[in-house]
């Protein structure tokens, strides 16, 4: 099976399934957020969880593991100064310090091949603690 997308460093591609949910995030509205994980048997990344348009800022960073990697987008709604309502697209690239290093690499090499197939992101974020993606964060790059 061929994949678009597939990345000659590490090998994985990126599937329809994974560029779907993400559309229907930013064009669609479906999804306040998507957690994507690397499955390394199928050699794709996959969607692992998506939060619906009601769940809140802390339901996102609860659903990123504590000790394994993930990429993930975040559909950020926001009021501007002159009361207009806007929305940005995070792209998270999570790596906590705690996690293996093959998981590190592995996701760290397959990063860019994601990025270029998930087209309309805003602001990227990389972390390895929830300090740097707090709300906060998002609030200051999104003015």
């Amino acid at each position: 099976m061929a994949f678009r997308g597939r990345n000659a460093q590490s090998g994985i591609g990126v599937g329809e399934h994974t560029k779907n949910t993400f559309t229907e995030l930013q064009r669609k509205k479906v999804h306040r957020y998507v957690v994507f994980k690397i499955d390394e048997k199928k050699k794709e990344v996959v969607v692992e969880k998506t939060g619906g348009p009601s769940e809140s800022y802390d339901d996102f960073l609860a659903s990123l593991p504590e000790n394994d990697c993930r990429y993930a987008v975040y559909d950020y709604d926001y009021v501007t100064s002159e009361n207009c309502q806007k929305s940005k697209i995070f792209f998270v690239a999570w790596s906590p310090s705690v996690s293996r290093i093959r998981s590190k690499m592995l996701y760290a090499t397959s990063k860019d091949s994601l990025r270029r197939e998930l087209e309309g992101i805003h602001y990227e974020i990389q972390a390895t603690d929830s300090s740097e993606v707090d709300l906060e964060t998002l609030q200051d790059r999104a003015k």
